[in-house]
């Protein structure tokens, strides 16, 4: 089985519990018939859309922070956060 089967069963994986949570929000908050599935989704998709936005800035910050405190020239010594 190569990686790219596992990384694709693992999406899945994580927007269907997603799903089924959100599901689960909803039915408890008192949502019944179509209506249920319809915050299903919208849940879901506003959840996938979160975090499509928050994992790349989460790099890029990782990035900024690793390049203002680490040094680009050998003779150098990074900068201490005291």
């Amino acid at each position: 089985m190569s990686n790219k089967w596992i990384f694709i069963f693992l999406a899945l994986v994580l927007i269907g519990m997603i799903a089924l949570t959100s599901l689960g929000i909803a039915y408890a908050g008192g949502i019944r018939g179509i209506g249920l599935l319809g915050i299903c989704f919208f849940l879901t998709g506003g959840i996938l859309v979160v975090l499509a936005q928050v994992i790349p800035a989460g790099i890029v910050l990782s990035s900024l922070v690793g390049a203002t405190f680490s040094s680009s020239r050998r003779g150098e010594l990074p900068i201490r956060a005291t």
